[in-house]
């Protein structure tokens, strides 16, 4: 393998704000950005010695919340939302690194976000051990902004997990295979202190195992569409039995000039039981050492448009606007949301990226109804919904509304 050169990908992180009214967190942001940044070489002169390239990022967040209660002095915040160290090794022996580690200071968590060794058993097959990204949907995000879409909430959009992937790239087409024996590792405060979502115990013993991934995607010009499946297994230790779970998708990644779009439709079901073996309409989901309650069975359909234009103002080289909505209806039972059933959530982030060198800059104004994110009430929203649950402080759910601005130093 050649050497390599220091690739920071962005993907962009949540930054929280702890007010007295409820905790009010912004969620990871991503792009699809590589940035080449500077890099330090501890390999040795000679072609015979390793080279190791180093990079991290430091990124700060400026908040302006309108959510269900009034606007008041603790509705805006500037944050320090996160930093981080990045590695990559080549080693002339043919085995490759790529670590990443990050530390979320507002969170009092820090943990892996990726780390595999890498080998190329071909010029077209790569083989990946570790903590890899899960193959499924559109890659390496399925969203433009900040925030992500929201697949991603419900570990379906840049998750990462501990196994073995093998990568198949030809000019036509792209295939992943992939086994996972488990999430990926937590940090503190315990398994809700990851970078993806999982399935975590809760109000029943539960953790995800034995997860299989196959992803395909046809290239078209510079376009590419294609599907993916996930099969994989929840293991309840109180009544040491597996149950199973299911997602599907098929997706899009388009480029038209200077526009791209991101069209994806996804389903998901987990046969999910308590420890005593009744049936779950919910399960508890977590990340950032927080967790939240996610219905058993839904779709969701998304769509991102992004516009890249490049401009001459000084050390400002390029700002990208963009448009990314989904729509997750659950389906718990046999009936669709909008019945007797679970409310929908609706996520839509409207934003620019501002590129200046090692600056990148996200402008967003994140709309969201039943999005866990965007609430006084922290984590309601995918599972029944505020206007369902008969313990929600409010009536109604509501469109709640954050100005985010998340300024990020990569190097």
């Amino acid at each position: 393998m050649g050497s390599l050169t220091a690739l920071i990908l962005l993907p962009v992180q949540q930054a929280f704000s702890d007010s007295p009214e409820g905790l009010k967190f912004p969620m990871e942001g991503i792009s699809n950005i590589e940035y080449s940044g500077s890099s330090t070489s501890a390999a040795a002169e000679e072609d015979s010695g390793p080279s190791i390239h180093v990079g991290g990022a430091v990124r700060y967040n400026v908040i302006l919340t309108s959510y269900e209660s009034d606007m008041s002095g603790t509705s805006g915040d500037f944050t320090w939302d996160t930093w981080r160290i990045n590695m990559v090794v080549d080693n002339p022996g043919g085995i490759g690194l790529n670590f990443e580690y990050r530390f979320y200071p507002t969170f009092d968590t820090h943990f892996i976000k990726q780390g595999w060794l890498e080998y190329d058993l071909t010029d077209q097959t790569q083989a990946q051990l570790g903590v890899t990204q899960v193959p499924f949907g559109n890659l390496q995000y399925n969203s433009n902004n900040w925030w992500f879409q929201l697949p991603y909430y419900v570990g379906l959009e840049d998750d990462h997990n501990m196994g073995l992937k093998f990568t198949n790239t030809t000019e036509d087409y792209q295939i992943d295979v992939a086994y996972f024996y488990s999430s990926d590792p937590f940090g503190p405060p315990g398994p809700a202190g990851t970078y993806s979502y999982n399935v975590i115990p809760g109000d029943a013993s539960l953790s995800e195992r034995n997860q299989f991934n196959l992803r395909g995607a046809y290239n078209v010009g510079t376009s590419e569409i294609g599907a993916s499946l996930e099969l994989g297994q929840l293991y309840n230790s109180a009544r040491d039995e597996f149950d199973g779970r299911f997602a599907g998708a098929v997706h899009a990644d388009m480029n038209l000039g200077a526009i791209n779009i991101k069209p994806q439709f996804l389903y998901y079901s987990m046969d999910a039981k308590d420890d005593a073996g009744n049936d779950l309409e919910t399960v508890t989901m977590g990340a950032y050492g927080i967790p939240y309650e996610v219905a058993t069975e839904a779709y969701i359909a998304s769509l991102g448009i992004a516009r890249s234009v490049d401009v001459d103002f000084g050390p400002v080289t390029n700002v990208t606007f963009y448009n990314d909505f989904s729509y997750m209806g659950k389906m718990v039972g046999e009936e669709f949301t909008g019945d007797d059933n679970f409310e929908a959530s609706i996520h839509n982030i409207t934003g620019f990226l501002v590129t200046a060198g090692p600056v990148f800059t996200y402008f967003d104004i994140a709309q969201g109804v039943n999005q866990p994110w965007l609430t006084d009430q922290f984590g309601m929203g995918l599972g029944p919904g505020h206007g369902d649950d008969p313990n929600s402080m409010f009536e109604d759910s509501e469109y709640n509304i954050r100005f985010n601005i998340n300024i990020g130093y990569y190097f």
